[in-house]
């Protein structure tokens, strides 16, 4: 990893600016959606590292944790592939979004412990269909985050992700996946959904956590 890298987005004010904006619309909103905010470099190691991913890098993503993990094509349709820092793209990623996490403790004491995230390719007509991210006492997902890298995306694309404001809510708030774009959100609070594209669509899907561990049990990352 470069060390002007690691500056430029540790330090710059083009970062502490997206990070505040990101704190202030969590605060009055709930969610945040930032277009084509991720850092240049950083959205393009990533781009770049995915496209040259193997197919055998990627598994059929399921539903539920643990033993009620299951697949149901009904549900999602997505592959996906974890994060684990093992390039330099992937580093970059997590350093970035260590230094999100750290902000977002400072400015408002989240408690944000660990984060997980994976990357997730959605075939021409795939989809997730509404559900939420962490289910309220039963979880210790507190804030979602999801930044994609599809260039050249158009409205005609589809693909959207759209967020909910409650169970009742049935127009929610559209956010086309357009290269670099960054949204983050309360993982209990808002239910939302992947609707299908007619191009393949690739984005990241990360979750900061709370510390779940007890005196008997060591509770990991994913």
């Amino acid at each position: 990893m470069s060390a002007a890298f690691e500056i430029s987005f540790n330090a710059s004010e083009a970062n502490q600016e997206l990070f505040e904006q990101i704190a202030q619309q969590l605060t009055t909103k709930g969610f945040s959606i930032n277009p084509f905010a991720l850092p240049v470099p950083l959205t393009s190691c990533l781009h770049e590292q995915v496209c040259a991913m193997q197919k055998a890098a990627f598994e059929v993503a399921g539903i539920g944790r643990d033993d009620a993990h299951n697949l149901n094509r009904f549900v999602r349709r997505d592959e996906i592939s974890w994060i684990s820092g093992k390039t330099t793209a992937e580093q970059m990623w997590l350093q970035w979004a260590g230094a999100l996490q750290t902000y977002l403790n400072r400015r408002l004491y989240l408690g944000l412990f660990s984060f997980e995230s994976h990357f997730a390719i959605y075939g021409e007509n795939d989809f997730y269909k509404r559900h939420v991210d962490a289910f309220k006492g039963d979880s210790n997902r507190i804030l979602s985050l999801v930044v994609y890298l599809n260039p050249n995306w158009t409205n005609e694309d589809g693909g959207e992700l759209v967020l909910y404001s409650n169970e009742n809510d049935v127009e929610g708030v559209k956010v086309i996946p357009g290269l670099g774009t960054v949204v983050a959100f309360l993982s209990e609070d808002f239910p939302h959904e992947v609707l299908p594209a007619k191009r393949e669509r690739i984005s990241i899907a990360g979750w900061f956590r709370v510390n779940g561990s007890h005196h008997d049990r060591v509770d990991p990352p994913r």
